[in-house]
């Protein structure tokens, strides 16, 4: 107990507060050690974490297992749910961890006297066992584990938009060597010159 509220603590000092997705996060994280049998990473990159969404959620399983993005041990794949998969990279082992449907139901019992939901999570979500919590379930990636991981210090250039491609995220094709956004399209679009210059000439005016 005196561990989770230490890891309770180290989650919510950025925060100003500490929330349920927190300590989901936290309690998600030791559950994924505990199964797996391995210990915080504490500088090794032995763990992967495959959080599904970020936020509170995500700084709690960091909390937990000191997996970062930093450090390249915490990756973010949103599906915008609570759950996160936990790699054993040297044996290939994972985990998908999710909460149980009813968790929320299932809270009300460990705090009885209190009747907001936001507080009675707040409290049972640090009491309730695992079991009561999470579901557990053995999976296998469909992406290789030395693909995820690939290897840090990579670079080369996109033969189309030249920017530099790092870590092994380019993509071969028709002879070229294109980054995501050049050979399928990304997550922006170019915007028209003379719009920019519109913008520009807007600003400078106020």
């Amino acid at each position: 107990m005196r561990r989770l509220e230490s890891l309770l603590e180290k989650s919510s000092r950025n925060h100003s507060h500490l929330c349920p997705r927190q300590i989901l996060g936290v309690r998600m994280g030791l559950c994924g050690l505990k199964v797996l049998g391995l210990p915080a990473n504490q500088g090794g990159k032995r763990l992967l974490v495959i959080t599904e969404t970020d936020g509170c959620f995500a700084d709690g399983l960091t909390a937990a297992t000191d997996c970062t993005v930093g450090h390249r041990t915490l990756r973010v794949e949103d599906y915008g749910k609570a759950a996160a998969t936990f790699v054993d990279t040297q044996t290939g082992r994972a985990l998908r961890i999710a909460p149980a449907l009813d968790i929320r139901q299932k809270a009300y019992a460990y705090a009885p006297n209190e009747p907001r939901h936001y507080f009675a999570q707040t409290a049972a979500y640090q009491v309730m066992p695992d079991e009561a919590m999470f579901t557990i379930t053995e999976i296998a990636l469909t992406t290789p584990i030395q693909t995820i991981v690939s290897r840090p210090g990579i670079r080369v250039n996109c033969n189309v938009c030249g920017e530099e491609i790092m870590n092994e995220r380019e993509i071969k094709q028709n002879g070229l060597t294109l980054c995501k956004t050049c050979a399928h399209g990304g997550y922006y679009r170019l915007v028209e010159r003379d719009s920019i210059s519109l913008y520009l000439q807007q600003e400078a005016a106020l």
